[in-house]
């Protein structure tokens, strides 16, 4: 054994020193040295990491698509803008905080038998016994009421699909059970803020916003499959399936596709939405910011080897920024 090298039980032990238990250490996609093995109470580490917070890759995309939807609905309808866009905003933010958490508990308690068989998700809380089931059941309640005194604030066709969000939430941890596309079910999840944040600006739904939801849909394939190769060989095992298990070594073909039909209906829904207003500056903008996040998708595609799991996981990460692009680009025709 080399200088550098050290045992499991030394690993254990200075992980300890760190103020993470040995369990915690083991979770193979946790963030180094987050404020939540370092600062939060010891009592509350459990359950914030039962909500991921400590990994918020999955608040950020979740929440993109709220953005997407609030500033676009912002350019399309003028009037609307103002000091409400701002609460929406931060409302939003918010609220995938704290959804994203109720959405990670949920899913940990409907796989609370698969996880232990799988390696990234064994040493999850309520896998590993931190938390018990009537434990995540009462945090997941505290998330959800917060998160729904959030909705109340926002008007009634808003409020009304925040509730019909809960259903694709609450399918999703099922779906790689019946389909091999379960990634579709998380992209229908993931991205209903497209929809809720364009109402909640607006005061009501309408195609802009279906066709930014369904671009959506498709970069959560995207972002998603290269994530779930991480586990395919673990999901062959226990028979749990995925895109990443259906694609194989065809992922990057599939992939290509699915940033394609991305890059295509968000340009739509950019179209759709801006077109009416006559606005040639605004509208070009915007759309260099799909091309923009398109580019970036392009970017991941050209580092992908899907038999690297370090190497999925940085690019899955990276799809924050790819959202943040189009974000950045909306504020920015929304200021010119």
């Amino acid at each position: 054994m080399t200088g550098s090298e050290q045992t499991p039980e030394a690993e254990n032990g200075a992980a300890t020193k760190a103020g993470v238990s040995a369990g915690d250490a083991g979770i193979a996609d946790r963030v180094e040295d987050s404020w939540v093995d370092t600062k939060a109470p010891e009592e509350m580490r459990p359950y914030l990491r039962l909500s991921r917070v400590d990994r918020p890759i999955g608040t950020w995309l979740l929440l993109l698509p709220c953005w997407w939807g609030t500033l676009l609905g912002a350019l399309a309808v003028p009037e609307s803008r103002g000091g409400i866009t701002l609460w929406i905003l931060l409302a939003c933010g918010l609220g995938a905080l704290l959804m994203r958490g109720a959405g990670c508990t949920w899913n940990d308690i409907t796989d609370r038998d698969i996880d232990p068989l799988v390696e990234r998700t064994r040493n999850r809380p309520l896998a590993a016994g931190h938390v018990t089931l009537r434990e995540a059941f009462i945090w997941m309640g505290i998330q959800m009421a917060a998160a729904f005194f959030l909705l109340l604030t926002f008007n009634a066709a808003a409020i009304m699909l925040g509730i019909l969000a809960l259903l694709p939430v609450a399918i999703y941890p099922f779906a790689k059970r019946f389909t091999w596309w379960p990634q579709v079910f998380l992209g229908l999840a993931f991205n209903w803020g497209a929809l809720l944040g364009w109402t909640a600006q607006t005061g009501s739904l309408g195609w802009p916003a279906v066709i930014l939801y369904l671009g959506g849909i498709a970069w959560t394939l995207f972002y998603d499959t290269i994530y779930a190769h991480q586990d395919r060989e673990d999901d062959a095992l226990i028979g749990v399936k995925s895109t990443a298990r259906l694609f194989g070594d065809n992922t990057e073909n599939w992939l290509r596709g699915f940033l394609v039909a991305s890059v295509v209906l968000i340009s739509l829904a950019i179209i759709y939405a801006l077109a009416p207003l006559a606005d040639p500056m605004r509208l070009s903008l915007t759309l260099a910011g799909a091309w923009a996040f398109g580019a970036h998708l392009n970017w991941q595609l050209g580092r992908l080897n899907i038999n690297d799991n370090d190497v999925l996981l940085r690019l899955f990460r990276s799809n924050r920024d790819a959202g943040l692009i189009l974000v950045l680009i909306f504020a920015a025709a929304l200021l010119v």
